[in-house]
């Protein structure tokens, strides 16, 4: 039982000093002060591009 424990323990150690800074960095990113800029990128990319309709 006290093996289980300790492996489950490392387990989540390994996985928070691998996925702590990914998820530190994509909620800076994605933080309310950031996302008018966001948005307005997504937008500006989504109209300027180009389309060819064969009518």
């Amino acid at each position: 039982m006290f093996f289980l424990l300790f492996f489950v323990l490392l387990i989540q150690i390994f996985t928070y000093w691998i996925f702590e800074p990914l998820a530190s960095f994509l909620g800076y990113v994605f933080e309310i002060r950031l996302l008018p800029m966001i948005a307005l990128i997504v937008f500006i990319s989504f109209f300027s591009v180009k389309t060819t309709h064969k009518i």
